[in-house]
Protein backbone atom coordinates (compact mmCIF):
# COMPACT_ATOMS: atom_id res chain seq x y z
CA UNK A 1 0.00 0.00 0.00
CA UNK A 2 2.93 2.10 1.31
CA UNK A 3 4.95 1.70 -2.01
CA UNK A 4 3.10 0.89 -4.46
CA UNK A 5 -0.31 2.85 -3.77
CA UNK A 6 -2.63 -0.70 -3.94
CA UNK A 7 -5.04 -0.13 -0.88
CA UNK A 8 -6.95 -3.00 0.14
CA UNK A 9 -10.46 -2.91 0.82
CA UNK A 10 -11.79 -3.25 4.26
CA UNK A 11 -8.17 -2.66 5.99
CA UNK A 12 -8.94 -2.47 9.49
CA UNK A 13 -5.92 -0.37 10.21
CA UNK A 14 -5.49 2.62 7.77
CA UNK A 15 -2.07 3.98 9.34
CA UNK A 16 0.91 3.90 7.57
CA UNK A 17 3.17 1.23 7.61
CA UNK A 18 6.62 1.68 5.51
CA UNK A 19 6.67 5.56 5.01
CA UNK A 20 7.44 8.19 7.37
CA UNK A 21 4.48 10.90 8.13
CA UNK A 22 5.68 13.57 6.69
CA UNK A 23 5.82 11.45 3.24
CA UNK A 24 4.01 13.57 0.99
CA UNK A 25 0.39 11.69 -0.29
CA UNK A 26 0.10 10.31 -3.44
CA UNK A 27 3.44 9.92 -3.95
CA UNK A 28 4.40 5.57 -3.99
CA UNK A 29 8.47 5.20 -4.11
CA UNK A 30 8.16 1.64 -5.73
CA UNK A 31 6.49 2.63 -8.70
CA UNK A 32 7.64 3.27 -11.96
CA UNK A 33 6.21 6.52 -12.00
CA UNK A 34 8.03 7.87 -8.63
CA UNK A 35 10.05 10.66 -9.37
CA UNK A 36 13.67 10.78 -7.77
CA UNK A 37 13.07 10.86 -4.24
CA UNK A 38 16.09 13.22 -3.47
CA UNK A 39 13.55 15.69 -5.76
CA UNK A 40 10.64 15.04 -4.13
CA UNK A 41 8.10 17.26 -3.03
CA UNK A 42 8.43 19.13 0.59
CA UNK A 43 7.27 17.63 3.61
CA UNK A 44 3.46 17.86 4.03
CA UNK A 45 4.31 18.26 7.92
CA UNK A 46 6.86 19.17 9.98
CA UNK A 47 5.39 16.66 13.14
CA UNK A 48 5.49 13.33 13.73
CA UNK A 49 1.28 12.66 12.82
CA UNK A 50 1.47 8.74 13.45
CA UNK A 51 -1.32 7.92 15.87
CA UNK A 52 -0.64 4.79 18.51
CA UNK A 53 -3.52 3.31 19.48
CA UNK A 54 -5.18 4.66 23.08
CA UNK A 55 -4.78 3.45 26.10
CA UNK A 56 -7.46 0.86 26.91
CA UNK A 57 -10.29 2.61 29.47
CA UNK A 58 -9.38 0.29 32.45
CA UNK A 59 -7.32 2.44 34.22
CA UNK A 60 -5.62 -0.55 36.25
CA UNK A 61 -3.81 -1.19 33.01
CA UNK A 62 -0.53 0.23 32.55
CA UNK A 63 1.59 1.44 29.32
CA UNK A 64 5.34 0.39 28.47
CA UNK A 65 6.33 1.97 26.33
CA UNK A 66 9.99 0.41 24.22
CA UNK A 67 11.80 1.82 21.60
CA UNK A 68 12.42 3.07 19.08
CA UNK A 69 15.88 2.17 19.75
CA UNK A 70 16.39 0.07 22.72
CA UNK A 71 19.69 -1.76 24.06
CA UNK A 72 18.31 -5.35 23.45
CA UNK A 73 16.44 -4.55 19.67
CA UNK A 74 18.18 -5.83 16.42
CA UNK A 75 16.55 -2.15 14.54
CA UNK A 76 14.35 0.09 15.57
CA UNK A 77 11.04 -0.86 16.63
CA UNK A 78 8.39 1.28 18.66
CA UNK A 79 6.25 -0.75 20.75
CA UNK A 80 3.34 0.07 23.34
CA UNK A 81 2.48 -2.96 25.75
CA UNK A 82 -0.53 -2.64 27.66
CA UNK A 83 0.18 -4.47 30.71
CA UNK A 84 -2.09 -5.93 33.67
CA UNK A 85 0.46 -7.15 36.73
CA UNK A 86 2.53 -8.99 34.42
CA UNK A 87 0.13 -9.98 31.92
CA UNK A 88 0.74 -8.49 28.45
CA UNK A 89 -3.26 -7.55 27.62
CA UNK A 90 -2.70 -5.55 24.38
CA UNK A 91 -0.06 -4.15 22.04
CA UNK A 92 0.90 -1.55 19.34
CA UNK A 93 3.53 -1.22 17.55
CA UNK A 94 5.77 0.85 14.72
CA UNK A 95 8.59 -0.98 12.36
CA UNK A 96 9.94 0.09 9.30
CA UNK A 97 12.54 2.58 10.99
CA UNK A 98 15.04 1.45 8.55
CA UNK A 99 14.28 0.96 4.83
CA UNK A 100 17.55 -0.06 2.21
CA UNK A 101 15.61 0.68 -0.82
CA UNK A 102 16.80 -2.25 -2.21
CA UNK A 103 14.12 -3.21 -4.67
CA UNK A 104 14.69 0.10 -6.66
CA UNK A 105 18.63 -0.99 -6.12
CA UNK A 106 17.78 -4.21 -8.07
CA UNK A 107 15.71 -2.51 -10.25
CA UNK A 108 18.21 0.45 -11.68
CA UNK A 109 21.32 -0.31 -11.03
CA UNK A 110 22.72 -3.59 -11.05
CA UNK A 111 22.46 -6.52 -13.84
CA UNK A 112 20.57 -9.56 -13.13
CA UNK A 113 23.73 -12.18 -11.71
CA UNK A 114 24.71 -8.71 -9.83
CA UNK A 115 21.26 -9.07 -7.63
CA UNK A 116 22.17 -12.19 -6.08
CA UNK A 117 25.13 -10.40 -4.49
CA UNK A 118 22.27 -8.01 -3.45
CA UNK A 119 20.13 -10.26 -1.94
CA UNK A 120 22.12 -12.70 -0.16
CA UNK A 121 22.58 -9.50 1.91
CA UNK A 122 18.92 -9.09 2.65
CA UNK A 123 19.61 -10.92 5.51
CA UNK A 124 22.95 -11.38 7.99
CA UNK A 125 22.01 -14.96 8.72
CA UNK A 126 19.37 -16.49 5.92
CA UNK A 127 21.16 -14.42 2.65
CA UNK A 128 21.24 -18.25 1.00
CA UNK A 129 17.51 -18.53 1.32
CA UNK A 130 16.95 -14.87 -0.07
CA UNK A 131 19.06 -15.29 -2.93
CA UNK A 132 17.76 -18.66 -3.86
CA UNK A 133 13.96 -16.87 -4.08
CA UNK A 134 15.60 -14.52 -6.67
CA UNK A 135 17.41 -17.36 -8.82
CA UNK A 136 14.58 -19.82 -8.95
CA UNK A 137 11.84 -17.52 -9.94
CA UNK A 138 14.09 -15.49 -12.45
CA UNK A 139 14.80 -19.56 -13.97
CA UNK A 140 11.37 -20.39 -13.91
CA UNK A 141 10.33 -16.99 -15.75
CA UNK A 142 13.12 -18.00 -18.18
CA UNK A 143 12.94 -21.69 -18.45
CA UNK A 144 15.63 -22.25 -17.45
CA UNK A 145 16.80 -25.97 -16.41
CA UNK A 146 18.78 -26.01 -13.34
CA UNK A 147 21.34 -29.26 -12.82
CA UNK A 148 20.02 -31.78 -10.14
CA UNK A 149 23.27 -31.79 -8.64
CA UNK A 150 23.44 -27.81 -8.27
CA UNK A 151 19.46 -27.92 -6.97
CA UNK A 152 20.84 -30.71 -4.47
CA UNK A 153 23.54 -28.57 -2.96
CA UNK A 154 21.00 -26.00 -2.95
CA UNK A 155 18.92 -27.83 -0.39
CA UNK A 156 22.04 -28.58 1.93
CA UNK A 157 22.98 -24.75 2.06
CA UNK A 158 19.53 -23.85 2.98
CA UNK A 159 19.63 -26.87 5.75
CA UNK A 160 22.66 -25.66 6.48
CA UNK A 161 21.39 -22.06 7.44
CA UNK A 162 18.26 -23.38 9.03
CA UNK A 163 20.81 -25.09 11.83
CA UNK A 164 22.52 -21.56 12.18
CA UNK A 165 18.67 -19.79 12.35
CA UNK A 166 17.60 -22.62 14.51
CA UNK A 167 20.48 -23.05 17.31
CA UNK A 168 20.28 -19.43 17.58
CA UNK A 169 16.97 -18.69 18.45
CA UNK A 170 17.51 -21.69 21.06
CA UNK A 171 20.11 -20.21 22.27
CA UNK A 172 17.65 -16.29 22.81
CA UNK A 173 14.81 -18.41 24.13
CA UNK A 174 17.57 -19.69 27.16
CA UNK A 175 18.61 -16.20 27.39
CA UNK A 176 15.38 -14.62 27.57
CA UNK A 177 14.21 -16.90 30.42
CA UNK A 178 17.22 -16.76 32.26
CA UNK A 179 18.76 -19.85 31.35
CA UNK A 180 22.02 -17.96 30.11
CA UNK A 181 24.62 -20.84 30.43
CA UNK A 182 22.26 -22.56 28.07
CA UNK A 183 22.22 -19.53 25.50
CA UNK A 184 26.38 -19.77 25.21
CA UNK A 185 26.59 -23.93 24.73
CA UNK A 186 24.07 -23.12 21.94
CA UNK A 187 25.90 -20.44 20.64
CA UNK A 188 28.83 -22.87 21.28
CA UNK A 189 26.86 -25.69 18.58
CA UNK A 190 25.68 -22.93 16.51
CA UNK A 191 29.82 -22.55 15.39
CA UNK A 192 29.60 -25.62 13.85
CA UNK A 193 27.01 -24.23 11.22
CA UNK A 194 29.22 -21.63 10.78
CA UNK A 195 31.76 -24.33 9.78
CA UNK A 196 30.00 -26.39 8.06
CA UNK A 197 28.94 -22.81 5.58
CA UNK A 198 32.64 -22.20 5.61
CA UNK A 199 33.46 -25.89 4.08
CA UNK A 200 31.01 -25.28 1.35
CA UNK A 201 31.13 -22.50 0.45
CA UNK A 202 34.37 -20.12 1.18
CA UNK A 203 32.95 -18.10 4.08
CA UNK A 204 31.18 -19.12 7.36
CA UNK A 205 28.34 -16.72 5.78
CA UNK A 206 26.34 -18.60 3.17
CA UNK A 207 27.34 -15.53 0.59
CA UNK A 208 28.19 -15.59 -2.87
CA UNK A 209 27.13 -19.45 -3.86
CA UNK A 210 24.06 -18.66 -6.58
CA UNK A 211 23.63 -17.61 -9.71
CA UNK A 212 21.25 -17.88 -12.27
CA UNK A 213 21.36 -20.67 -13.33
CA UNK A 214 23.01 -22.57 -10.51
CA UNK A 215 26.04 -22.74 -8.60
CA UNK A 216 29.63 -20.86 -8.42
CA UNK A 217 31.39 -24.04 -7.00
CA UNK A 218 31.29 -27.58 -6.39
CA UNK A 219 31.41 -29.70 -3.59
CA UNK A 220 34.48 -32.10 -3.29
CA UNK A 221 34.97 -35.41 -1.70
CA UNK A 222 37.04 -33.89 1.46
CA UNK A 223 34.17 -31.31 1.68
CA UNK A 224 31.42 -33.51 2.29
CA UNK A 225 33.42 -35.73 4.30
CA UNK A 226 34.08 -33.07 6.69
CA UNK A 227 30.94 -31.74 6.67
CA UNK A 228 29.32 -35.14 7.90
CA UNK A 229 31.98 -35.70 10.58
CA UNK A 230 30.26 -31.96 11.60
CA UNK A 231 27.10 -33.17 11.53
CA UNK A 232 27.72 -36.20 13.49
CA UNK A 233 29.50 -34.06 16.08
CA UNK A 234 26.37 -31.29 16.32
CA UNK A 235 23.92 -34.19 16.75
CA UNK A 236 25.41 -35.34 19.58
CA UNK A 237 26.06 -31.94 21.02
CA UNK A 238 22.58 -30.70 20.32
CA UNK A 239 20.94 -33.74 21.89
CA UNK A 240 23.32 -33.28 25.52
CA UNK A 241 21.77 -29.47 25.86
CA UNK A 242 18.61 -30.30 24.93
CA UNK A 243 18.37 -33.06 27.58
CA UNK A 244 19.35 -30.43 30.37
CA UNK A 245 17.30 -27.40 28.41
CA UNK A 246 13.89 -29.50 28.89
CA UNK A 247 14.63 -30.77 32.42
CA UNK A 248 14.99 -27.10 33.75
CA UNK A 249 11.99 -26.23 35.55
CA UNK A 250 12.93 -22.71 35.28
CA UNK A 251 12.77 -23.00 31.12
CA UNK A 252 9.35 -25.21 31.94
CA UNK A 253 8.14 -22.36 34.36
CA UNK A 254 8.59 -19.83 31.29
CA UNK A 255 8.08 -21.66 28.37
CA UNK A 256 4.60 -24.15 29.38
CA UNK A 257 1.51 -22.04 28.47
CA UNK A 258 3.12 -18.43 27.51
CA UNK A 259 3.00 -16.57 24.28
CA UNK A 260 -0.37 -19.09 23.45
CA UNK A 261 -1.12 -18.96 18.91
CA UNK A 262 -4.47 -19.85 18.63
CA UNK A 263 -4.80 -22.45 15.85
CA UNK A 264 -7.26 -19.88 14.28
CA UNK A 265 -5.61 -16.66 14.54
CA UNK A 266 -2.27 -18.56 12.70
CA UNK A 267 -4.58 -19.89 10.13
CA UNK A 268 -5.92 -16.51 9.57
CA UNK A 269 -3.00 -14.58 9.99
CA UNK A 270 -1.32 -17.04 7.53
CA UNK A 271 1.84 -17.59 10.01
CA UNK A 272 4.37 -19.99 8.41
CA UNK A 273 7.19 -21.65 9.80
CA UNK A 274 7.93 -22.90 13.32
CA UNK A 275 5.25 -20.30 14.59
CA UNK A 276 2.16 -21.95 12.64
CA UNK A 277 3.41 -25.62 13.00
CA UNK A 278 3.56 -25.34 16.90
CA UNK A 279 0.20 -24.65 16.81
CA UNK A 280 -1.33 -27.34 14.85
CA UNK A 281 -1.09 -27.31 11.34
CA UNK A 282 1.39 -29.31 9.49
CA UNK A 283 2.34 -27.07 6.78
CA UNK A 284 5.72 -26.88 5.36
CA UNK A 285 6.64 -25.26 2.28
CA UNK A 286 9.53 -27.47 1.60
CA UNK A 287 7.16 -30.66 1.87
CA UNK A 288 3.37 -28.70 0.62
CA UNK A 289 5.96 -27.21 -2.86
CA UNK A 290 9.30 -29.13 -3.01
CA UNK A 291 11.66 -26.15 -5.05
CA UNK A 292 15.31 -26.75 -6.04
CA UNK A 293 16.12 -30.04 -4.69
CA UNK A 294 13.53 -30.78 -1.84
CA UNK A 295 11.94 -32.89 -4.05
CA UNK A 296 15.27 -35.29 -4.02
CA UNK A 297 15.56 -35.30 0.07
CA UNK A 298 13.31 -36.91 2.85
CA UNK A 299 11.13 -35.08 4.48
CA UNK A 300 8.99 -35.35 7.70
CA UNK A 301 7.24 -32.44 8.83
CA UNK A 302 7.06 -31.88 12.39
CA UNK A 303 4.39 -30.33 14.03
CA UNK A 304 3.38 -28.99 18.26
CA UNK A 305 -0.46 -29.03 19.69
CA UNK A 306 0.62 -26.86 22.47
CA UNK A 307 0.49 -23.40 20.65
CA UNK A 308 2.71 -21.65 23.39
CA UNK A 309 6.52 -20.91 23.84
CA UNK A 310 7.59 -24.61 25.02
CA UNK A 311 6.13 -25.72 21.58
CA UNK A 312 7.71 -23.71 19.34
CA UNK A 313 11.25 -24.74 20.75
CA UNK A 314 10.28 -28.34 20.22
CA UNK A 315 9.74 -27.99 16.70
CA UNK A 316 12.59 -26.20 16.18
CA UNK A 317 14.51 -29.27 18.36
CA UNK A 318 12.86 -31.89 15.87
CA UNK A 319 13.73 -29.38 12.95
CA UNK A 320 17.06 -29.35 13.88
CA UNK A 321 17.57 -33.22 13.68
CA UNK A 322 15.81 -33.38 10.33
CA UNK A 323 18.13 -30.48 9.11
CA UNK A 324 21.13 -32.94 9.75
CA UNK A 325 19.54 -36.34 8.47
CA UNK A 326 18.88 -34.26 5.53
CA UNK A 327 22.15 -32.69 4.85
CA UNK A 328 23.53 -36.40 5.41
CA UNK A 329 21.38 -37.56 3.34
CA UNK A 330 22.17 -35.69 0.43
CA UNK A 331 25.91 -35.72 1.15
CA UNK A 332 25.52 -39.35 0.63
CA UNK A 333 22.99 -38.93 -2.77
CA UNK A 334 24.69 -36.23 -4.70
CA UNK A 335 23.58 -36.76 -8.36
Amino acid sequence: RDMYGLIPVGLPDERRLVLPDDWPDELYPLRKDSMDYRQRPAPTTDAETYEFINELGDKKNNVVPIGPLHVTSDEPGHFRLFVDGENIIDADYRLFYVHRGMEKLAETRMGYNEVTFLSDRVCGICGFAHSTAYTTSVENAMGIQVPERAQMIRAILLEVERLHSHLLNLGLACHFTGFDSGFMQFFRVRETSMKMAEILTGARKTYGLNLIGGIRRDLLKDDMIQTRQLAQQMRREVQELVDVLLSTPNMEQRTVGIGRLDPEIARDFSNVGPMVRASGHARDTRADHPFVGYGLLPMEVHSEQGCDVISRLKVRINEVYTALNMIDYGLDNLP
